[in-house]
């Protein structure tokens, strides 16, 4: 049992830093003020379009990923990426699942940035597990002679689609964040490959990875838009 539960420590080390992160990032929220004090969380780089664009404050495409509003909502995110973290890490292996997860919460901060409200804010993990729904995704699909891999990629896929028509109901949900974090997760799958087949065919792998820019010049260039 003991050595069951080290073999899986080691599998899972970057979901269980990440959880880590987040934890002690909302600590310091508290410690500030509050979670779910606007001034903390502007001040700790929640997503704000004039912010990022006026003040040239583009960190917080990066920052916001690690920042939540109340602790329900860094529970439910945590409880989720934990779970899939524990079969996406040892499948995509550790510097991939880190690099899609990071990359793909700013793409999905990217997607808010185009198309949110430019006097709201935003914060969460969400971008980033989005990310990891897109990218189980087109690892299943990649992976479609394995059944066990291809019936995560479907999970993963409806997952995102119940959790995406979950936030057409819920106020105050980004949901332009999670359809982006969905996409880049999605792409970079394609672009990094996994430890199964290794990578995606070169055709494919270049073919998203220009989609993947073309979809970064296009939010940047239509984010820069302010409606003052």
């Amino acid at each position: 049992m003991n050595t069951q539960r080290k073999i899986n420590l080691s599998q899972s080390f970057v979901t269980l830093g990440i959880l880590v992160v987040l934890f002690i990032v909302f600590l310091v929220e508290v410690f500030l003020g509050g979670s779910e004090n606007t001034n903390v969380l502007i001040k700790m780089g929640a997503m704000n379009n004039f912010a990022v664009v006026a003040g040239h404050q583009w960190w917080r495409l990066f920052m916001a990923q690690f920042l939540h509003i109340g602790i329900m909502h860094l529970v439910s995110n945590a409880i989720i990426i934990y779970y899939m973290g524990q079969y996406m890490e040892p499948l995509m292996g550790h510097v991939r699942f880190l690099v899609t997860y990071l990359l793909a919460g700013v793409g999905g901060n990217l997607m808010s940035l185009a198309f949110s409200a430019d006097r709201g804010f935003s914060a969460g993990a969400s971008t980033a597990l989005f990310g990891l729904f897109g990218a189980m995704t087109a690892i299943g699909l990649r992976n479609l002679h394995n059944p066990m891999i291809a019936f995560l990629g479907r999970q993963a896929f409806v997952l995102a689609l119940i959790n995406l028509a979950l936030d057409i109901f819920v106020p105050g949900i980004d949901i332009w964040g999670h359809i982006g974090g969905l996409i880049a997760g999605f792409l970079l799958a394609i672009i990094l490959g996994d430890r199964v087949m290794k990578t995606y065919n070169p055709k494919w792998r270049v073919l998203a990875a220009a989609v993947l820019v073309v979809y970064v010049v296009w939010t940047v260039r239509t984010g820069m838009i302010i409606n003052f």
